[in-house]
């Protein structure tokens, strides 16, 4: 390294495309089961359908919407900025682990999410 360079951090890609892809599956499960878009389940399954009533504060689909946001961001943060991976690390972990009890992101979902930000954590 020459004099005055600044040391290159490894950039956590495998941490970054695992949580990329379960930042993006959250958000489209979440806008598929919340009613959004072209793809809107909401009205069979939420409004009128077979889940009617069915404890909806534990599957509240918005909420796999903004975990994926929230993962997607982390994700992107993760590749942009790899001296704070722990940081948005934990951030991808907390939010999959949250959207995997809480919204309606899947277990897939989940557990790429938390594999994805156990790496950026291990990444040393």
């Amino acid at each position: 390294m020459q004099e005055g360079q600044q040391p290159t951090t490894e950039k956590p890609t495998a941490a970054f495309v695992l949580s990329l892809l379960a930042g993006l599956w959250m958000l489209a499960a979440g806008a598929m089961m919340s009613g959004v878009g072209e793809w809107g389940m909401g009205g069979w399954m939420w409004g009128h359908g077979m889940m009617r009533g069915f404890a909806p504060t534990l599957w509240w689909p918005w909420f796999g919407v903004i975990a994926g946001i929230v993962v997607l961001i982390g994700a992107a943060m993760l590749y942009a900025k790899p001296e704070q991976r722990q940081t948005w690390g934990i951030v991808i972990i907390i939010a999959s682990a949250l959207n995997f009890f809480v919204g309606m992101g899947g277990l897939l979902a989940g557990a790429l999410g938390v594999i994805g930000g156990a790496l950026a954590l291990s990444k040393d």
